[in-house]
């Protein structure tokens, strides 16, 4: 019961967040994807402590979720990365998010985190983001190398521009977008 009501909780915190983010600071609008996006933060921000937190905590953690995948999207914006549906900041930012929350707000099922007075388990959740981190580098790193040596990972410039969602698929994937 615990598990099912923090998952709800913090899609619901999450989709709030994105949605008063977004809209206050920069839409100035109620942004729909920004609030299923928050959605779907909530949700993986939750998923690693689902078990280990309270129901309130799980507030803070999606709402926090839902503020990630707002900035983080801007951010990547800004830097020049194309993530046309916000997938780092929902799934990698926040998975990083969920991880430590371990670490902050544990108090149930026998972990405890540091509002808890035990600073030993963001640590140990500080190792883990950053081991994960090296294994997905380096095995992503081998992976990609592989595949560009193969046959390469980049379309021709003619299929850039007209899209494979068009060449592969035979239809538009955002049919308002002009190129």
């Amino acid at each position: 019961a615990l598990v099912a009501a923090n998952t709800n909780i913090a899609a619901a915190a999450g989709a709030l967040a994105a949605m008063i983010v977004s809209w206050l600071f920069v839409t100035k609008k109620p942004d729909l994807g920004a609030t299923i996006n928050g959605t779907l933060a909530g949700l993986v921000a939750i998923t690693a402590p689902c078990a280990y937190v309270t129901p309130l905590n799980s507030i803070f953690i999606g709402a926090i979720g839902g503020v990630i995948v707002v900035y983080g999207a801007l951010l990547l914006e800004k830097l020049k990365i194309d993530d046309p549906v916000s997938a780092v900041p929902v799934h990698l930012m926040n998975g990083i998010w969920g991880t430590l929350s371990i670490g902050i707000f544990a108090t149930e099922n026998g972990v405890i985190g540091l509002i808890g007075g035990n600073s030993s388990q963001i640590v140990a959740q500080l190792i883990g983001v950053a081991a994960f981190g090296v294994w997905c580098g380096v095995t992503g790193s081998i992976l990609f190398l592989g595949i560009k040596a193969l046959n390469g990972l980049r379309v021709s410039r003619e299929e850039e521009i007209k899209g494979l969602d068009i060449l592969e698929h035979g239809t538009e994937a955002y049919p308002g977008d002009v190129v």
